[in-house]
């Protein structure tokens, strides 16, 4: 069946509520679910009594935001600047949002020519600390760039720190990602980076539940994160302190049922201290793209195994080896204290020995043997490796 966009009415309600309500304003949510979109816009317009849940004197202030709400002159700015609103019942409305229950989104402003919904079906958050160091940076342009090398979208809030890092680690790689803005998607913030949050909506995508020209709060950051959470198979965090807006995200993605992932840092960064408290309960270290898709992707989807550089000596029979552990570091030893060093006949360690020589391992002197200098420096690696 194909999906039907929602009704022209039903759109100018919602796109009069969002001048209204403020972002994941449950009560809200709640009206609009009972009553539905038109009646609370109706009761919201004329002098009628006011919904539950709420003072005299909150519903006056609704009353006064609704009346000054012009949804036509909304949608006539949105359309002038590229950007059109996606709300419940459209074929773009990515929903997963409807996981928020009554603080889901009244609908989303979008900025950008790709569908949402298809795109958010492959989505990972990668968020972070605004005042990040080298290290957070870094580590967040390479994870976003592994996961759009792998066909994944990657998902942040825009800021400055590893937000921007996700989202220039994603378009350097010819990828895909979505910033969601904490305030109308044609006026971008911070300032600093217009460029880069133009350069989004030409590549990606710039999302946001509040109207044109509308601006950002501190609280509106904060329940943007709720959003990004929800849009996205699994939130990452790279460095956030123990008080973060990140871990804010993450926290809703736990809420959620979504995966929450957190790249380590030094335990002596105190922009780390918050992502290894989200790995001491239910969050899952990563350390690259690979890791985190093995998470969040299909099955099958395993990141390689991890292990050291093979060596030469590495390949040796087990036999070989046990007479080439038994030789002394600095000393030539005769073929009877080598075969009793490795547990077996004389006969056997000979046979060996001549095996090791031709490899490079070990020489004769007079009646012994001894380590040549390239045996020696895999011992010593061998004894300090973990």
């Amino acid at each position: 069946m194909t999906a039907v966009d929602a009704a022209p009415e039903e759109r100018l309600c919602r796109v009069l509520l969002t001048r209204v309500l403020e972002p994941g304003d449950e009560t809200g949510g709640r009206w609009v679910r009972e009553h539905g979109v038109r009646e609370v816009a109706r009761r919201l317009r004329e002098r009628d009594e006011p919904l539950p849940g709420v003072s005299g004197t909150r519903w006056a202030g609704l009353r006064a935001r609704a009346g000054q709400a012009e949804p036509e002159r909304d949608l006539e700015v949105a359309r002038a600047a590229g950007v059109r609103f996606v709300c419940p019942g459209d074929a773009e409305w990515p929903g997963q949002l409807d996981d928020l229950g009554d603080a889901r989104p009244l609908g989303l402003w979008v900025r950008g020519r790709a569908g949402l919904r298809m795109w958010a079906l492959r989505s990972v958050a990668v968020v972070g600390a605004r005042a990040c160091t080298e290290y957070g940076a870094h580590t967040a342009g390479v994870l976003s760039a592994g996961l759009a090398e792998r066909g994944w979208v990657v998902v942040s809030g825009g800021a400055y720190g590893v937000d921007g890092a996700a989202h220039r680690g994603a378009l350097g790689a010819g990828g895909a990602t979505v910033a969601v803005l904490a305030c109308g998607v044609d006026r971008p913030y911070p300032r600093g980076h217009t460029q880069l949050i133009a350069r989004i909506a030409h590549q990606g995508l710039v999302i946001g539940e509040l109207p044109p020209g509308d601006h950002p709060t501190p609280s509106r950051f904060i329940l943007r994160n709720r959003v990004i959470a929800a849009l996205t198979r699994g939130t990452v965090v790279v460095e956030a302190a123990c008080r973060s807006g990140a871990l804010v995200t993450a926290r809703a993605a736990q809420r959620l049922g979504r995966y929450t992932m957190g790249v380590p840092g030094p335990v002596t960064s105190a922009l780390s201290a918050g992502v290894h408290e989200l790995l001491r309960g239910e969050a899952v270290l990563v350390t690259d793209a690979a890791e985190v898709v093995e998470l969040v992707g299909e099955i099958g989807d395993l990141a390689p195994a991890r292990r050291g550089p093979v060596l030469p000596r590495d390949l040796l029979e087990p036999d070989a080896r046990r007479v080439l552990a038994a030789l002394p570091a600095h000393r030539p030893a005769p073929p009877g204290e080598i075969a009793c060093g490795a547990q077996t006949t004389r006969d056997e360690a000979v046979a060996r020995l001549y095996e090791l020589r031709a490899l490079g391992y070990v020489e004769r002197h007079g009646d012994g043997w001894k380590l040549t200098r390239q045996a020696m420096n895999p011992v010593e690696d061998d004894r300090t490796r973990c």
